[in-house]
């Protein structure tokens, strides 16, 4: 049976005033939206009726940028026909002016469902298949997606599988407007049953982003349970937080508490919030049960698309059923109004009371020491080879 129908939900607000305080200088380049008219013809990207404005960088700019939360279903069990879906997407969406899109978690090419209702003695068939389909970075995979986003000239988060030698990660990648990779980083803990599939992230990703669009964080699904997670990015100075969940999954109490995630680190970290989730249609449900011998419920519902402005409240309807797109205009001016109230990072915090750790070396899993600094063992080396000649 066929899915519903796509929709696109748009929500528009004014646009407004600069905000205050920061230090390093830097040129930001944003559309003026102010004079766009309803009638007028769709803006493609953000090159469009650019004003050039020098700012400081920890300034909140008058700013209006166009975002999209993505509900969409992958091509199931396949890298190639999820990735193209997604390329054809991200230009449709250039072509309505968006300039910021989230995309679900693991979209490509598929969230594994199978993790959650198989045994793990009985998931070696799915989980080598996801393996095999998963996504190598960078790889014609990424550089499709890259260009797509420069073609449309737009930033764009999205979750994969990413494989790397054996080992699958759930991974964010965020694709600056000029098709440049910023950020690739992984789910810090895989969630219960995820954790026999995917391995564990570092914390080198777990900071904000500046973009074409602004100061961006990402977080994949539970990490939105982790409030010192999620202060990391706060703390960091998000402008604009990406959140993604796999959607059609775990029923409606999961999509409620996404909802609960997300407006409250909207409020906490003074941001705005685009969140997206997946849809499976009944034709993919039902291979799903097919291959898995699990019943419907457990693939179904947990759908919450959605954007949600700096004081919490949901921009527009929020998308619960179908593929299709939340979009509307983020008008930068709201952070101010938020932060002048609460800035958790700012004249609302005690850190010499309440401070944060973080650890973001990257891991690796070979660490080489020497006896000897490099020099030192050259010299051995000569001492040992010198023959003195009588």
């Amino acid at each position: 049976m066929p899915g519903p129908p796509r929709r696109s939900r748009r929500a528009r607000k004014p646009a407004s005033s600069f905000g205050t305080a920061g230090d390093q200088i830097q040129t930001l380049e944003v559309r003026d939206l102010r004079c766009q008219r309803k009638s007028s013809r769709p803006l493609r990207g953000i090159d469009t009726n650019k004003t050039s404005l020098s700012v400081r960088k920890e300034d909140a700019v008058s700013t209006i940028v166009k975002a999209a939360a993505v509900q969409i279903s992958p091509v199931l069990y396949s890298r190639q026909g999820t990735v193209e879906k997604v390329v054809k997407k991200i230009p449709e969406m250039g072509q309505q002016g968006v300039q910021f899109a989230t995309f679900p978690e693991t979209i490509i090419p598929y969230y594994p469902y199978f993790s959650y209702v198989l045994a793990p003695f009985a998931l070696a068939k799915e989980h080598l298949r996801l393996l095999e389909e998963s996504v190598t970075v960078p790889s014609a995979e990424t550089q499709a997606i890259a260009e797509a986003a420069k073609e449309a000239n737009m930033v764009v988060s999205i979750g994969i599988n990413e494989r790397d030698g054996g080992s699958i990660y759930n991974t964010q990648l965020l694709f600056d407007a000029d098709g440049t990779l910023i950020q690739r980083r992984r789910k810090l803990t895989p969630t219960y049953n995820e954790r026999i599939l995917w391995g564990q992230g570092d914390g080198s990703g777990l900071r904000a982003i500046d973009s074409a669009v602004g100061r961006i964080g990402q977080l994949a699904c539970w990490e939105h349970n982790n409030p010192l997670a999620r202060y990391a990015l706060i703390a960091d100075g998000e402008q604009i937080h990406s959140a993604m969940y796999p959607g059609s999954f775990a029923g409606t109490l999961f999509a409620e508490q996404a909802e609960i995630n997300v407006r409250q680190h909207a409020l906490e970290s003074a941001c705005f919030v685009v969140c997206a989730t997946a849809w499976l249609d009944a034709d993919q449900q039902a291979q799903i049960m097919k291959d898995t011998g699990c019943a419907i419920e457990p693939i179904s519902g947990g759908c919450f698309t959605a954007i949600v402005s700096p004081d919490g409240q949901i921009i527009g309807e929020p998308l619960k059923v179908g593929e299709g797109e939340v979009i509307a205009e983020l008008d930068f001016a709201q952070i101010d109004a938020r932060k002048r109230l609460m800035d958790a990072r700012g004249h609302y915090s005690r850190p010499e009371l309440l401070s944060l750790l973080i650890d973001r070396t990257p891991t690796s899993p070979v660490h080489e020491r020497s006896a000897h600094p490099k020099s030192d063992v050259c010299a051995v080396v000569d001492e040992e080879r010198t023959v003195e000649v009588l």
